[in-house]
């Protein structure tokens, strides 16, 4: 087993990537099926691999971390939901898997999340939309001087490593905020996440990829642990 478990590693995501361009190519539910053991050797088997791997090392550096190699847990499903959509193609033509701390609901919670597509890579860390909840929480802590700067300090030295600070939504200053803080520049957003993303799928083969990602996941673990001390 571990012979084929350095396999899927070795081989990701070099084969994962070859499964999703035939997979953008014939995106029907025909073709899907009557592939689906490629779809199982060369998509869902790679994922939980690395999902298990993973998962091992970030509960070194956050043990609520959630990791389940699982479709629908740490894996999100290829089946699109298509009944208010235009766009009709049955699946997603990208991996998406997601570590998320244990504190919250999956999708509520501030996470670690691996995306690929065939032609890009892309690892993010944080919650990408408040919860109602939240939000107001996010809003109380940023009005915090103290809070506000720690928070400042992290997203500074994490641009000045090259990642984008993202969830910045609104033009103005939500009404009910309060403007007389220090950074109100922080009352713009409804979510607050670190993206990294490359074009360069070969920094990730040859086994590479985990400890890839997880070196940029361990670079943006201040802004996650901000997250969790503040709002959880």
């Amino acid at each position: 087993m571990k012979n084929q478990f350095n396999s899927y590693l070795r081989d990701f995501p070099k084969k994962t990537v070859a499964y999703l361009k035939k997979l953008s190519k014939n995106n029907n539910r025909k073709w899907f099926e009557a592939n689906r053991d490629l779809y199982n050797s060369d998509f869902l088997e790679p994922c939980v691999q690395f999902v298990a791997e993973m998962g091992d090392k970030l509960q070194d550096i956050d043990p609520e971390i959630v990791a389940i190699p699982k479709v629908d847990k740490s894996i999100f499903r290829l089946h699109r939901d298509v009944r208010f959509s235009k766009d009709k193609t049955p699946y997603k033509t990208n991996a998406g898997l997601y570590f998320w701390n244990g504190k919250m609901k999956k999708m509520d919670a501030s996470g670690f999340y691996f995306h690929l597509e065939p032609k890009l890579f892309g690892v993010g860390l944080g919650i990408y939309m408040f919860t109602p909840q939240l939000l107001k929480k996010y809003r109380d802590v940023v009005s915090n001087s103290s809070s506000a700067k720690e928070l400042h300090q992290i997203v500074r030295s994490l641009e000045k490593k090259g990642y984008t600070i993202g969830g910045k939504k609104y033009k103005k200053i939500p009404k009910g905020c309060d403007t007389n803080t220090l950074y109100p520049g922080y009352l713009l957003y409804n979510g607050m996440y670190a993206w990294f993303e490359s074009k360069n799928l070969k920094l990730l083969e040859n086994g590479k990829a985990v400890n890839l990602i997880f070196k940029i996941f361990k670079d943006m673990l201040p802004l996650h642990n901000w997250l969790i001390k503040n709002l959880f």
